[in-house]
């Protein structure tokens, strides 16, 4: 049997930023990832947005990771060459949401995050084509390409000793008196022993959870699929920088978001789904336009096309709040050196530096405050 000292289930992003900030404690680390390449999962189906930290209750663990994932995720990424830009976003508001507006603004401000109110005159300066009545804007909003913050945190972390172990998916495990067994499938099964595992597996957080022989199973959470679809624009985008509704129902509307080469995509939508599925069906697009049209009324017939969808794994039905992150360590199942990370949707992206700094922290092995 292997002996190892932690063991990170999961190479997306928030595996990777956890199995760096390990290693870079001065941790035997290995990463076992089920799929042939990292971020084949949730991380590589998303916006690649950089988030504020606007949205998320004051002093949640979202809000507290978001907001320093924020910073920490730029120089990171300038350190390590990885490409990211601050565009910068506006968040639109009609005749009728101004109060929800300064709410918003005032949520942010309780996050330590300033925005600007620009009214409708400033707005039209900064985007000709954009129509709302006033929106705040946030600065430090950007764009990361996703991969190569991957690649770079794998790398970083196999710099400092780490071993990223690919095509080998977790099928199972013990508690035992003397650590945590961990059983391994694909091309050459085996078991590991570590002395503390975390359970990074995004989607198959649960299903991991569930096969841990001694975790009590009343604290794994249900999951719920939340899928969410994104479309094209064919043509030249219309802003230069991001371009969010007000939030409703849980969600933050039909945004425009640009990637790196400047091409604009909206979305994503909220799907709720009973099995896992990517297909994106050109006819949700439909209920795209009146939406989108509400703040840029120049979208064409037409012109918004299929691209990809992501999944968000939800820990909440379709009518309940949805809560924080949910970091599970002793003090909730009992098991020493067994940390469960479920329901890491967005910010995630962002916040996975600062997510895995606090993960390092309740585990005993990062000091609290080392940054």
């Amino acid at each position: 049997m292997e002996r190892v000292q932690c063991v990170v289930i999961g190479a997306g992003v928030v595996g990777l930023a956890l199995a760096r900030t390990l290693a870079r404690a001065g941790q035997e680390v290995l990463v076992l990832e089920a799929e042939d390449r990292i971020g084949t999962g949730i991380s590589s189906r998303n916006s690649e947005v950089v988030h504020a930290g606007i949205y998320y209750p004051a002093g949640s663990i979202k809000a507290r990771t978001c907001v320093a994932g924020n910073r920490l995720l730029y120089a990171f990424c300038e350190a390590h060459g990885v490409a990211c830009r601050r565009l910068g976003k506006l968040i639109v508001a009609q005749a009728d949401q101004l109060d929800a507006l300064r709410d918003l603004q005032a949520r942010a401000a309780a996050n330590g995050v300033s925005l600007d109110w620009l009214e409708a005159d400033a707005v039209h300066g900064l985007e000709p084509e954009l129509r709302c009545a006033a929106a705040l804007h946030s600065p430090t909003t950007g764009i990361v390409d996703s991969h190569g913050l991957m690649r770079a945190l794998a790398l970083d972390a196999e710099a400092h000793g780490a071993t990223v172990v690919l095509r080998s998916p977790v099928t199972g495990g013990r508690v035992t008196g003397s650590g945590i067994e961990v059983r391994v499938g694909g091309g050459e099964p085996m078991t590991v022993l570590a002395e503390r595992v975390f359970n990074a597996a995004g989607l198959g957080a649960q299903r991991v959870a569930r096969g841990l022989e001694g975790l009590p199973p009343e604290t794994v959470p249900p999951q719920f699929l939340s899928k969410g679809n994104y479309y094209g624009l064919s043509g030249k985008a219309p802003f230069s920088r991001l371009v969010y509704p007000i939030p409703s129902q849980g969600a933050l509307g039909v945004h425009l978001t640009l990637d790196l080469a400047g091409q604009a995509r909206f979305g994503p939508d909220v799907e709720w789904i009973e099995r896992e599925t990517y297909d994106v069906d050109p006819r949700r697009a439909d209920g795209f336009y009146a939406e989108v049209r509400k703040y840029w009324p120049g979208l064409p017939d037409g012109s918004l096309q299929p691209a990809y969808a992501g999944i968000r794994p939800k820990i909440h039905g379709p009518a309940e709040p949805a809560p924080d992150f949910l970091l599970q360590a002793t003090d909730v199942h009992s098991i020493p050196g067994l940390v469960n990370l479920y329901g890491i949707e967005s910010p995630g992206l962002t916040a996975s530096l600062a997510l895995a700094e606090e993960v390092a922290v309740r585990a005993g092995i990062v000091p609290a405050g080392a940054r």
